[in-house]
């Protein structure tokens, strides 16, 4: 399959396109003066654990709370090994085992908040 990443920069946006075989597959544009907090790196203070939705809302200092999601948290590896995902397949650890109220955590923002909803973390 083929596939282009094309960019294309201006001081007050930056696009950016992928396209396989011709076709715009995804388009990004990220203005200069709003600049998202996809990629940030937070000392967050867990605020509450919902075990029935498996996640838990996290304060990073913004003005709503954002959402960790059970899948999306990073498991340590036997030996020393990089953290990594739980794989689909593997069973996931309920998040009230994993996570308690007023725990800090380093976080980091995978999708920008949107309207009524925070950022979502790993």
């Amino acid at each position: 399959m083929q596939q282009d990443i094309l960019i294309n920069w201006s001081p007050q946006e930056t696009r950016v396109a992928i396209v396989e075989h011709g076709a715009v597959q995804e388009l990004h544009i990220e203005r200069t003066l709003e600049r998202g907090l996809v990629g940030n790196v937070y000392l967050g203070k867990v605020s509450r654990v919902l075990p029935g939705m498996q996640s838990a809302f996290i304060d990073i200092g913004l003005e709503r709370a954002a959402f960790l999601h059970v899948a999306d948290v990073w498991h340590r590896q036997p030996d020393g090994e990089p953290p990594a995902f739980a794989r689909k397949t593997e069973p996931q650890i309920p998040i009230e085992k994993q996570v308690f109220e007023g725990q800090s955590l380093m976080v980091q923002v995978i999708k920008d908040p949107i309207g009524t909803k925070g950022a979502r973390l790993s």
